[in-house]
Parts: structure tokens; C-alpha cells; sequence
């Protein structure tokens, strides 16, 4: 699966469009995290729990979306962006989506 987040794939025409796919999580932070997070705080510099739960959640929203392509028989996924929102304090979804096409041989 090629995945852009230009509206084409450099190279190739695009022959059909499928339409659009998205995929999404809803993750919550972890109270273990939180306590490790807070130190952190404290004496300043990247929070490594975070940034780990922000990496896994967005590739679980790509899988997601990935696969919502495949089964709808697209070959690519053009446009891709990501969005992320609060649910509700300490919980935020994030989505993967894009246009699902199918490119020229």
C-alpha cells in the first residue's frame, strides 16, 4: 500500500478513485505513565511515555486505515493526513484518513 500525503503518487496516474478511508483510537493515558511523566516535569526534556503512546496510536490508526483500503481494493491511499482530538480528560482519539485509490500499472 503507497501512502501520500500529496493528492497523487509522483510517477503514477491515478485511474480510480475509491473514496475515503479512515482509521482512529481512542487512547487514555496510563497511570504508571503519568507517574513517570511527572518526574519528567520536573527536570524538563522529552517525555518518553507520550511520545511512545502518540507513536502507537498513530500507527494503530494507520493499520486501521490501511486495511479499510485493502478491503475496499484500493493499492494506495493519497491526501493522508492526521487529525487528533480531546474525548474527555486524560483520553484523546487520534484518526488517520485519506483518499483511497487505485493507481495505473
Amino acid at each position: 500500500m503507497i501512502l501520500c500525503t500529496t493528492d497523487e503518487v509522483p510517477g503514477r496516474r491515478i485511474r480510480e478513485t475509491i473514496g475515503l478511508v479512515r482509521g482512529n483510537t481512542v487512547r487514555s493515558r496510563h497511570l504508571g505513565r503519568d507517574i513517570s511523566a511527572s518526574f519528567k516535569r520536573l527536570v524538563g526534556g522529552e517525555i518518553e511515555e507520550y511520545t511512545k503512546l502518540l507513536a502507537e496510536s498513530r500507527e494503530q490508526s494507520i493499520d486501521r486505515m490501511v486495511a479499510e483500503a485493502r478491503a475496499r481494493g484500493a493499492d494506495a491511499i493519497v491526501g493522508m493526513r492526521f487529525a487528533t482530538s480531546e474525548i474527555s480528560a486524560g483520553s484523546a482519539e487520534f484518526v488517520a484518513y485519506g483518499t483511497a485509490v487505485i493507481l495505473d500499472r
